[in-house]
């Protein structure tokens, strides 16, 4: 009952959510993240954002069509392991996405997915070859399979630009709030829209 209470105050205090959808070439592209060790019980969190964007080197954000907080299951014994446990997790989810897109006509290149893990990046693009257990290997390894499959391109950038980052932490509500306009569209957009809708109903 507390919990469901939490849940009802949250909803009547914040402000309409609403996401925008800009105009894409319908490209999947994926955001990758991982918190090593921040959850109970020597636990870390994967995080994801999936959005549709252009077939270019780094595609521009668009309205989220998936976001993904995970706990990973299983102890993770290094940062970069749990980095790698989080892009296994997030390629698992892009590969019926991929398929679904492709369905519809949109025909799909290696699908980029960004992480903010130099070290695991190396992992999957055959930079480094790590001596880790058979778990490990057996992510990596699946990784570069659909790497070479030509069905993900694996690339490297800050993690400031790394929209997945939000999915991985605990947070202050002051960071919540900061955070909203990254995600949904802004409340001024929206009181725009509906200024410019009743102007329209009063006109016809």
């Amino acid at each position: 009952m507390k919990q469901t209470k939490q849940l009802l105050d949250y909803i009547a205090s914040q402000e309409e959510a609403v996401i925008t959808y800009n105009k894409s070439n319908m490209i999947l592209a994926v955001h990758s993240d991982a918190s090593y060790l921040s959850e109970p019980k020597a636990r870390s969190r994967a995080g994801g954002h999936f959005f549709l964007s252009h077939d270019t080197e780094n595609p521009p954000n668009n309205g989220a069509i998936l976001n993904i907080a995970h706990i990973i299951k299983h102890v993770m014994s290094s940062a970069t392991e749990a980095e790698l446990a989080a892009l296994y997790i997030m390629a698992k989810e892009a590969v019926y996405i991929r398929i679904i897109l492709e369905e519809m006509g949109h025909k799909q290149p290696p699908t980029p997915i960004q992480t903010d893990n130099a070290m695991a990046e190396g992992v999957i693009n055959s930079k480094i070859t790590p001596k880790r257990t058979k778990a490990m290997d057996m992510r990596f390894h699946w990784l570069r399979d659909r790497e070479c499959q030509e069905q993900f391109r694996f690339f490297w950038r800050p993690g400031k630009t790394n929209y997945a980052d939000y999915w991985t932490k605990h947070h202050l509500p002051s960071h919540h709030v900061n955070m909203r306009k990254e995600f949904l569209t802004p409340r001024i957009v929206i009181e725009m829209i509906n200024m410019h809708k009743s102007t329209a109903a009063r006109a016809a």
